[in-house]
């Protein structure tokens, strides 16, 4: 393999494992964690509810056992329109190709353990694409503006840095365009960096800190300032080397992202104003998984579980970390006996999908050097010499 679809097997097995180990526990806090499992947890485990089918009525899905989530599927439904078209997305190529891969395509579900369309597994502020997009047809563009504003659109960007790599403000305008058929606000702005941090971690000799730098280059707004605090919070603390240094990072990295979280202290009873948008608020996802990579200099297991253990929406923080900390670190990195156990439960060929994106990364690369030499012909014809 080349470089580039080496760094594109990583990002995608790396944030499916995350994906995989925090979708077990979302929603709890660090404390109900260690007691549901009697310590910190240290790979794939069981779902929090025996009785998951009747626990959580509006939620009857299998978490745990090393089955994927959402985030996951809808990952994999990005790198399949990435693969139709062959080239750089846009709002519209949600419309035209993602939307009736989530309605026109039954697939396995996993936590459902049946085969269904995506649209029956994912969260309404994802229905809300089929919505917007296939029943109320809306401008691509702004179909975004009115749902919840949270991860969501973030948690499957990871192909656009892909698509980017390299080139993080190429990959942060692309994302931006793309999630503009999903989400707004801190919403938004989140997809866009995300995706920035793929492309500079898969850069040849990238390091933790240049995607910290390029994190908080192109960050606007609130998500830049709870970016800012959680760096400045971790930057001098010692990697973490027992469960109770674990414990205060994780209570270091709550306390500088909470005053950006607009869903309050109890993250199954948010507060009023959650998911509003706003010009001062985060997701809390994308900085907790920047401040617990950083912590850890980009390990992937220790960030990985480090996102796991935080608790809250777990699954999305580990997708993000791990898919920067594979980035960084190559497919070595992401533990094969995870990796296995986790496409065996989930009944996919993660591995597959990281192919297939690096193919198609690298088509995508192939044809930006061809229109980045005919730009650099174009501009020495239009600034050499003078008018004839």
């Amino acid at each position: 393999m080349s470089w580039l679809e080496d760094r594109a097997l990583a990002v995608i097995t790396g944030a499916a494992v995350g994906d995989a180990l925090g979708g077990a526990i979302e929603g709890w806090t660090p404390e109900q964690i260690e007691e549901r499992h009697g310590g910190r947890v240290t790979g794939v485990v069981g779902p929090w509810y025996e009785n998951w089918r009747e626990a959580r009525p509006i939620a009857p899905y299998h978490k745990g056992d090393g089955h994927i989530t959402d985030d996951t599927l809808m990952t994999r439904a990005l790198v399949e329109v990435y693969a139709r078209r062959r080239d750089h997305l846009d709002a519209y190529a949600v419309a035209e190709d993602l939307v009736p891969l989530m309605i026109g395509e039954p697939t396995w579900i996993p936590e459902l353990e049946t085969t269904a369309l995506l649209l029956q597994r994912v969260f309404l502020a994802e229905k809300w694409l089929v919505a917007r997009l296939h029943y109320g047809h809306v401008d691509p563009r702004e179909a975004g503006v009115g749902n919840i504003v949270n991860c969501g659109a973030t948690m499957y960007m990871a192909p656009v840095g892909l698509a980017n790599a390299g080139d993080p403000r190429a990959a942060y305008a692309e994302a931006i365009d793309v999630a503009g058929a999903h989400q707004s606000s801190y919403g938004r702005e989140a997809a866009g960096v995300f995706a920035a941090m793929v492309a500079a971690a898969v850069a040849p000799g990238a390091s933790v800190d240049d995607v910290v730098a390029v994190a908080l280059e192109l960050a606007h707004d609130g998500t830049r300032a709870a970016l800012e605090a959680v760096v400045e919070a971790v930057r001098e603390i010692p990697v973490p080397q027992s469960d109770d240094d674990e414990r205060a990072l994780a209570r270091t990295v709550r306390e500088a992202v909470a005053p950006y979280d607009s869903v309050g202290p109890e993250y199954r009873q948010m507060s009023m104003d959650a998911r509003r948008p706003s010009r001062t608020k985060s997701i809390e996802e994308l900085p907790v998984a920047l401040g617990l990579l950083l912590a850890h200099r980009g390990d992937f297991r220790g960030a990985v579980l480090a996102s796991v253990n935080y608790g809250r929406d777990a699954d999305s923080i580990a997708v993000m970390a791990g898919a920067v900390c594979a980035g960084l670190g190559g497919s070595d990195v992401v533990p094969a006996e995870w990796l296995d156990q986790i496409e065996t439960a989930s009944r996919m060929d993660i591995r597959a999908t990281g192919r297939l994106m690096g193919e198609v990364a690298r088509e995508i690369a192939d044809r930006d050097r061809e229109r980045t030499r005919a730009r650099l012909a174009a501009l020495e014809e239009m600034t050499a010499g003078e008018l004839a």
